[in-house]
C-alpha cells in the first residue's frame, strides 16, 4: 500500500500582497530581528527577507516631522492652552462666587 502524498506533504501558505507589505512594514518600524517577527506571524525569516527584496523595501516611517509640521503643530497647542487657561480662569471666579456666601442670605 502506498501512503498519501497529499496528507505527508505540507501545503504553502499564500499570503496576498496586503500582508506581505504590512508585515515588511511591522518589520521594519519595529527595529526587531526578521526572526523575531517572523516568529510572531508564522512566517519563515527567509519569506519575509524576500519580500522585503521584492517590495522594494521602503524605509521604515520614522516619524520625523517637517519644519513647517512642527510649528503648525506649536501654534495649534498654543491655541488650546490658552483657551483652557481662560476656561480655568472662568471656573476659579466662579467657584470663589459660589464659595462666598452672599451677606443678605445670612441677613434672611
Amino acid at each position: 500500500m502506498k501512503p498519501e502524498t497529499t496528507s505527508a506533504r505540507k501545503t504553502r501558505k499564500r499570503f496576498d500582497e496586503a500582508f506581505k507589505r504590512s508585515a515588511v512594514a511591522h518589520w521594519q518600524s519595529s527595529g526587531k530581528s526578521a526572526t523575531q517577527v517572523a516568529s510572531e506571524l508564522g512566517l519563515n525569516p527567509q519569506s519575509l527577507k524576500q519580500w522585503k527584496l521584492r517590495l522594494g523595501g521602503e524605509p521604515p516611517a520614522t516619524g520625523l516631522r517637517t519644519v513647517a509640521e512642527l510649528e503648525a503643530e506649536n501654534r495649534r497647542l498654543r491655541r488650546e492652552a490658552q483657551q483652557l487657561a481662560q476656561q480655568r480662569d472662568i471656573l476659579k471666579k466662579t467657584l470663589g462666587i459660589l464659595s462666598n456666601p452672599d451677606d443678605n442670605a445670612l441677613n434672611g
